[in-house]
């Protein structure tokens, strides 16, 4: 029976026995637009206008902030992680399905859109791509957890300075430049730290391209731009490289 306890609380069996609420996937989603939502209006209620390169960066923040308590649910809920783990690749094998597309299908009910149990099996059910986050010994477990204590208050600090320009610029620079390096750096060393521990040889070309590869090049991308933003900020010493 305690094999079969972890099965109970699978959100995509919950909501296959009760038909209730979103894919996962979608409430990601939206709870990133519900973030950003106060950044992009306060900038258009100060300014009256958009900037497509701030958007971006609001988006980014706000996906990071969410990945942030993702990552403090893998510190927290470890044990389940462990558990679910073998739940996930054992569903793998049976239906020759991704279980990271399973997970992202799967439907949350609202009541649980929070929940740290729902959002540790993420973790679990990315386990067969990369068990790193079965091992609390591994770079990936501890950069992540890393990234999800360490970075939630300067993420939120470029934020609203992003927004509204409450920081100095060149304080906002310097403070870009220690954030987006280790974003671009921690994300690039995963990269080199999976395939030196050959587990591109156990996952399908279609999962490294897309969650290894690509998820991962979000962090990258947005850290080398965002070093680039910061240094703007620092030399021009104002808001001019963000359209304000």
């Amino acid at each position: 029976m305690a094999e079969d306890n972890p099965d109970r609380t699978d959100p995509r069996r919950d909501a296959h026995d009760s038909g209730a609420g979103i894919p996962a996937g979608l409430l990601v989603a939206l709870i990133v637009a519900l973030l950003a939502l106060p950044g992009i209006g306060a900038r258009y209620h100060l300014s009256g206008d958009f900037s497509v390169i701030h958007c971006l960066f609001i988006l980014f923040f706000s996906l990071n902030l969410l990945i942030c308590y993702w990552e403090m649910c893998l510190f927290f809920r470890w044990d389940r992680v462990r558990e679910r783990a073998e739940y996930w690749s054992r569903r793998q094998r049976e239906t020759g399905r991704s279980s990271a597309v399973e997970f992202l299908t799967s439907r949350v009910p609202l009541r649980q859109a929070l929940s740290p149990t729902v959002w540790a099996d993420s973790w679990a059910a990315y386990s067969p791509i990369d068990s790193s986050y079965t091992d609390r010994s591994t770079l990936g477990f501890t950069v992540d957890i890393g990234n999800g204590f360490v970075t939630p208050v300067p993420t939120l600090l470029l934020y609203a300075a992003y927004s509204v320009g409450f920081l100095p610029p060149v304080v906002a620079g310097i403070l870009g430049v220690a954030l987006f390096w280790q974003w671009a750096y921690v994300s690039s060393l995963y990269w080199v730290s999976f395939f030196v521990a050959g587990r591109h040889a156990h996952v399908s070309r279609r999962e490294l391209y897309i969650y290894v590869g690509a998820v991962n090049a979000v962090w990258v991308l947005f850290g080398v731009f965002g070093l680039y933003v910061s240094v703007r900020l620092i030399l021009d010493g104002n808001y001019g490289v963000l359209g304000f």
